[in-house]
């Protein structure tokens, strides 16, 4: 993609508006709390305390608004107690301006890390960085420094206290986490009926389970139906699949077909009707065609051997699902029902531990969040080049914004560092956003103000109308949420005694060179998704192979099931494919030279990762129990499909193409062990390796044809 045409596109995503759902009392109450904060720090302190107070309270309220399953309570308080500790040593250095460059370099540098604990904590403490830019400016003393990081303090507080005095649909996130799960679950059953090797996307499924992790303290006050239904909703996709797949059975057409189409629908409807009761924590209203469907004794009729099982474990998963959405019984029940829902989920038997479920506290994160941003630092880490351009972005904006006559300099590094994140489109897309935001805000509060011309008191109201709307409207896009911000912004501090009549040249003009800064900064110093296309792919291999070799094992000695994790197999794979996807879609806009995958190439090998990891999730459905007969052909061959697939990673890596011969041998030594007297295997297990065989050479095809000159498509997730 040109340069011209890359432009383009991140300027047209920056300023598109979505339709989304608001949430007018969430809003409200982060106003109502930026409302109290400023009546009390005017009553006490005057306007200039006042200001700084308020963007603590708004900033705090900010943080709860982000993508984080961690108690909303908790992000206010961080974020109110970082910005307010941020105010106090940068205005303590701000007189000695090395020194302030040197705290402005480190924090900037580590708010840039932060990403490597994930989104949440990179806006937020990219956030905290911008406003305390701002609120620097406004002490006058070095007591009046800690007062002002007091308020600001105060301000998360006041935050804090709210959502917990005042809840909004408490438990509101993981509910909808949940029943998307399950909505998607429903919508994959439906789509199984008309195609049966329809694809599915695990998003839902992977976010269900974030949510689902919890601390100790959590635990104990989660509503009841928020337990097990995970855990039991994971095992029915595969058992969809198993059902419908022509593969494991079914003819295409026929009474078989005609039946697998009716339990298809049947299921999707029940988990549609648990997906609503857990959503809105209604009791579960089951539909009675649907309960009539499954347990009518036609199942038993027309399906046999493999299909039937399928459709067998189906009825009782459902079950299962219903009487979690239901959320009745004992504590002790739900506790049992939420360990036994961890038992399915992992797929085996005997003693269950569910460390996995469980979310460390905020002190015992400190560490894990420490050793992420620890392990990207080394060359070619996007987010060590994403710290690195920030710090030195903030270092060079601020002294550009000194050196310029108009006041008002920290503009410059504030509009920079918001903008600023690790990929090349958003950073594009934020700035044009922000400016485009910026320039209506602006130029909307200097017409109130010339209008109006509003003292101390209407000036606070503005501002608290102006954080109004940004907390309703942030989701809608990031230019509508900056029009507020920098209105916001405006009235605040015209209430601290800034003359908002020189607010509108200076800065628009500002928030411009902020913007270009930063745009300058990721084509200076870029980090391109593109040049690790290749990197991204053989890890999706590797992790592929390792969940079907996983699955393969468990066939091999059944008695011993457990030693070879397939459910964390499973969520790495699942890891893998996203990284993939997102990878793709980051590169689309990228306007680098080829150094990646063709369209073809990436279209043809996605799918046959997909075919293999497909087959490996049939398999998994028809895992053995404990007492089934061994399949000792079955090891050699998971073993080969382990190392040839790591060694068809690093072959991807170094552009060449994989090579099969090892995974070809072990099933020649399965087919030779099989003409043995008494060597028949089930051929379920038998079919699904020859497909797992079938998918990698496919695999090796697709990467061997085509053209190699340009990004890939996003496809659809397996």
């Amino acid at each position: 993609m040109s340069w011209l045409r890359a432009l383009r596109e991140t300027a047209r995503s920056g300023l598109t508006i979505e339709r989304t759902r608001l949430e007018p009392l969430i809003a409200v109450r982060g106003a109502a709390g930026l409302a109290l904060v400023i009546g009390v720090s005017l009553a006490l302190f005057g306007p200039v305390v006042a200001a700084s107070s308020a963007f603590g309270a708004y900033q705090a309220a900010i943080a709860t608004f982000q993508r984080s399953w961690r108690p909303r309570p908790v992000l206010a308080l961080v974020s109110g107690f970082s910005l307010g500790m941020s105010t106090f040593l940068g205005y303590v250095t701000g007189s000695h301006l090395p020194l302030f460059m040197a705290l402005l370099v480190l924090w900037t540098f580590l708010a840039g890390l932060a990403w490597a604990a994930g989104p949440t904590g990179g806006i937020i403490a990219a956030s905290n960085v911008a406003i305390m830019l701002v609120t620097v400016t406004l002490p006058t003393s070095v007591a009046a420094a800690a007062l002002h990081g007091v308020m600001i303090m105060f301000g998360g507080v006041v935050q804090a206290a709210l959502i917990v005095l005042f809840p909004v649909r408490r438990w509101g996130a993981q509910r909808d986490a949940l029943a998307d799960a399950l909505a998607a679950e429903a919508d994959y059953a439906r789509r199984l009926r008309h195609d049966p090797v329809a694809q599915f996307d695990p998003v839902p499924l992977m976010e269900a389970r974030r949510a689902a992790a919890v601390t100790a303290r959590q635990a104990r006050r989660r509503p009841a139906e928020l337990h097990g239904s995970r855990g039991v909703a994971e095992r029915i996709r595969p058992v969809l699949a198993s059902l419908a797949d022509p593969a494991m059975g079914v003819p295409a057409e026929g009474p078989e077909r005609d039946r697998v189409r009716e339990l298809l629908a049947a299921a999707a409807s029940l988990l549609d009707a648990a997906a609503r009761a857990i959503r809105h924590g209604d009791p579960v209203r089951l539909p009675a065609p649907a309960v009539a469907a499954l347990k009518t004794p036609d199942t038993g009729a027309l399906l046999t051997g493999p299909p039937l099982r399928a459709a067998d474990r189906l009825a009782a998963l459902l079950s299962d699902v219903i009487e979690a959405a239901e959320g009745d019984g004992t504590k002790e029940e739900r506790a049992g029902a939420e360990e036994a829902a961890d038992a399915i989920e992992a797929g085996r038997t005997g003693r269950v531990t569910a460390e996995h479920h469980r979310r460390p506290t905020l002190m015992r994160l400190v560490p894990v969040v420490a050793g992420s941003m620890r392990r990207e630092l080394h060359h070619g880490s996007p987010i060590l080049r994403h710290a690195i351009r920030v710090s030195v972005v903030a270092a060079v904006g601020y002294l550009l914004g000194l050196a310029l006559p108009y006041g008002h300099g920290y503009w410059v590094p504030m509009a920079a560092v918001m903008v600023m994140r690790p990929e090349f489109s958003q950073t594009y897309s934020r700035s044009v956003a922000r400016f485009g935001g910026t320039v209506v805000g602006v130029f909307v509060a200097s017409a109130i103000v010339q209008t109006a011309q509003p003292g101390t008191g209407p000036s606070a109201v503005l501002a608290v109308g102006c954080a109004l709307l940004m907390y309703l409207l942030m989701r809608t896009g990031y230019a509508v949420g900056q029009a507020c911000v920098a209105g916001y912004v405006v009235f605040l501090l015209g209430m601290a005694g800034d003359d908002l009549s020189q607010t509108v040249f200076e800065r628009v003009l500002l928030t411009l060179v902020g913007g270009l800064l930063a745009m300058i900064s990721y084509a200076v110093y870029p980090a391109w998704e593109t040049p690790r296309l290749r990197g991204r792919l053989g890890d999706w291999l590797k992790e592929d192979g390792r969940y079907a070799a996983s699955v393969v094992d468990q066939y091999a000695d059944p008695a011993d099931r457990g030693h070879d994790d397939v459910r964390q197999a499973l969520l790495a794979t699942r890891n893998a494919r996203v990284a993939w996807q997102e990878a793709v879609a980051t590169a689309q806009l990228e306007p680098v030279r080829h150094r990646g995958l063709s369209h073809a190439t990436a279209d043809a090998t996605q799918h046959a990762l997909a075919q293999l990891g497909r087959v490996a999730m049939l398999m998994e459905a028809h895992l053995p129990e404990s007492g089934a007969t061994p399949v000792p052909a079955a090891a050699p061959l998971a073993e080969a499909l382990r190392r040839a697939t790591e060694q068809g990673a690093k072959a991807v890596r170094e552009r060449r193409v994989p090579d099969w011969e090892a995974v070809r041998e072990a099933l020649e030594r399965w087919d030779e062990a099989d003409r043995e007297p008494g060597g028949g295997t089930d051929p379920v297990v038998r079919n699904g390796a020859d497909l797992l065989l079938q998918a990698l050479e496919e695999f090796s095809d697709g990467l061997d044809s085509g053209p190699r000159s340009s990004q890939p498509r996003p496809s659809d997730s397996p």
